[in-house]
């Protein structure tokens, strides 16, 4: 018995060696993947973060002042609009993207003619950059749309909604909101592809309304996609920077400066250290809503 159990013992350490054994030429393929993000953005990050707690200006002499600018930031009106109007917009888009895409997906997964042309055409904006995306609608608010509306006789269109500190930041989800519904489409359509045909067809027997295996059916099977769509597009639309400058450059006054934009005028400024603070805090809240991403998507094999 004593004989068996050695054998049985020799096997599982044999068997655990085997498991936990990495060959070195993975480790190989890694290492100058490792080494350009350590120097890329570890390095440089953890540097920011060390002159956040002094005065510096970016070049010169500084000095440690410790939480001086982290205290500052929380009585800056500025920085607060900012931060409230990128988490407002970032909301307001993430439903509308999400909203439309999901619309789209149905309809070009359903029994329709010319959808894969469709596709094609619906996923353009995709691929275009946010800042051409951004001059060519700058051009249609600002001349198009007032045209359209004096001759309508639509007296808040007659003048640009980039003009409008009360209205310039619809214009900034519309386009927004253009660019991003194509990315979010597609993953809804993965999703929606991956229902199985078998559970319409029972809901058909049965007597299911196509409303009724929409709201019972689609969107409970697809709810996987949901929250991906939703924690990534509201990550991705907290870094706005590219379409808000080409649209309203932060205007009109400050009414739409968002977080990156922010933080990228005071390096231009000379609040560097002040800047690295808010980038600091701005992590921080990134980081937070990733590990949120990952505990609601944990367990989910949707994707």
């Amino acid at each position: 018995m004593s004989t068996t159990s050695t054998i049985v013992t020799a096997g599982d350490r044999t068997t655990r060696r085997s498991r936990r054994r990495v060959e070195p030429i993975y480790y190989l393929f890694l290492l100058p993947s490792l080494v350009l993000f350590t120097l890329a953005i570890t390095v440089p990050g953890v540097i920011g973060i060390f002159f956040s707690f002094t005065d510096s200006i970016g070049i010169g002499d500084w000095s440690f002042n410790g939480l001086t600018n982290y205290i500052a930031l929380f009585s800056d009106p500025a920085i607060l609009q900012s931060y409230l109007f990128t988490f407002g917009f970032s909301i307001a888009t993430v439903i509308v993207v999400n909203v439309v895409a999901f619309l789209l997906a149905v309809g070009l997964t359903s029994q329709i003619r010319f959808k894969t042309g469709l596709r094609t055409i619906f996923v353009i904006p995709m691929v275009i950059s946010g800042i051409i995306i951004a001059y060519v609608f700058n051009f249609l608010f600002s001349n198009s749309v007032p045209a359209a509306g004096t001759a309508l006789g639509i007296p808040w269109l007659e003048t640009s909604l980039l003009a409008n500190p009360d209205l310039a930041w619809v214009a900034i989800v519309i386009v927004t909101a253009w660019q991003a519904i194509p990315g979010t489409m597609l993953i809804y359509i993965a999703g929606l592809l991956a229902v199985p045909g078998d559970v319409y067809e029972a809901a058909s027997i049965d007597g299911a309304t196509k409303r009724q295996q929409l709201f019972r059916i689609t969107l409970p099977l697809v709810a996987g996609y949901v929250v991906i769509n939703v924690i990534l597009g509201f990550k991705g639309f907290l870094n706005a920077y590219d379409i808000i400058v080409g649209l309203t450059n932060g205007g009109p006054g400050t009414s739409t400066r968002s977080i990156a934009m922010t933080i990228i005028a005071g390096f231009n400024g000379g609040d560097y250290a002040y800047q690295m603070a808010n980038a600091t805090i701005f992590f921080i809240v990134a980081i937070l809503i990733s590990l949120l991403q990952l505990s609601l998507t944990r367990g989910r094999n949707a994707l």
